[in-house]
């Protein structure tokens, strides 16, 4: 969907955190993004309707945070990520945007290691270390940014091992068009390529397949997946899930979306282009008042 060579790297990178109502596990993960080798451009919290705990919390960071740090708020209506990071897709100023769920801690080189596996006519789909309790508690009571292949409290232990080498082997694959394990928690795409599909697909509310309806008319689109395993590391910590994984009230729209031929989602990202203006000097608006709020 880009006329540029694949060979060329993204200049500027976003950082896409979806939050709702844990301002801990945010906390870290923004401490964790701080602490980037290479640091973003800027980092967008897109929130599912928090509430004040969590606007105090982007606030507090937002002082002395080396980097621009927005909030994209929306009032809570159920489980809207779709909607949620359409809107931080269309704040975001970068030219690569990384979607990280705030409850996923990024390791050191989590930003260098996404950019150096970027592609043109690719999207890539990163894998998380799965923690335990103890393991979650270990990593929000310390200054640590990831846990050990031999630490106690992870399970995926494959996935806390960063080995470079063995990533770039992997990349030097031929990007694939599996839809198999995808998950927005750590997945980075082409901010054009997303406008050119019209992002996520608004339609989808309450849990699930939000994220497998963007991937299906990705590689519709001649856009593939590109694997990043050993590298783009980021833990997630534990909590109880809120769905059985299993079923979604979306199956029924994800049915009709990969029996189609669409590219772009029916209610999606250009209903946010014109409104969002990321040059501008951004305020912090206050959650109650149900306005879509960005924050620096």
């Amino acid at each position: 969907m880009s006329a540029k060579p694949a060979s060329h790297k993204p200049c500027s990178v976003s950082v896409l955190v979806t939050t709702f109502n844990w301002p801990e596990a945010l906390a870290k993960t923004l401490r964790a993004l701080a602490a980037q080798q290479t640091l973003p451009s800027e980092v967008i919290v897109a929130d599912d309707g928090s509430g004040p705990a969590t606007r105090a919390c982007i606030e507090r960071f937002a002082r002395d945070y080396p980097i621009p740090l927005h909030h994209c708020w929306q009032p809570d209506q159920g489980f809207r990520a779709a909607l949620c990071r359409n809107r931080a897709i269309a704040a975001a100023s970068s030219e690569y945007v990384i979607l990280l769920d705030g409850d996923m801690v990024p390791h050191p080189a989590f930003v260098a290691d996404h950019l150096a596996a970027a592609r043109r006519n690719t999207f890539v789909q990163g894998v998380r270390v799965l923690t335990d309790a103890d393991g979650r508690d270990r990593l929000l009571g310390s200054d640590a940014h990831a846990l050990g292949f031999f630490d106690p409290g992870i399970r995926r232990r494959r996935h806390a091992l960063r080995l470079p080498w063995l990533s770039r082997c992997i990349a030097a694959v031929s990007p694939s068009t599996s839809l198999k394990a995808i998950k927005t928690c750590n997945q980075a795409w082409w901010r054009e390529d997303l406008i050119a599909l019209n992002g996520f697909d608004e339609r989808y509310q309450g849990w699930g397949r939000e994220d497998v309806d963007l991937a299906v008319r990705a590689v519709r689109a001649g856009i593939k997946r590109r694997s990043l395993r050993f590298a783009g590391l980021a833990s997630h910590l534990y909590h109880p899930e809120r769905h059985d994984g299993e079923t979604s009230p979306n199956d029924a729209l994800i049915f009709e979306t990969k029996h189609g031929q669409r590219t772009r989602s029916l209610l999606g990202l250009d209903r946010h282009m014109e409104t969002a203006n990321p040059s501008s000097t951004p305020k912090l608006a206050s959650p109650a008042s149900g306005e879509h709020a960005v924050a620096a």
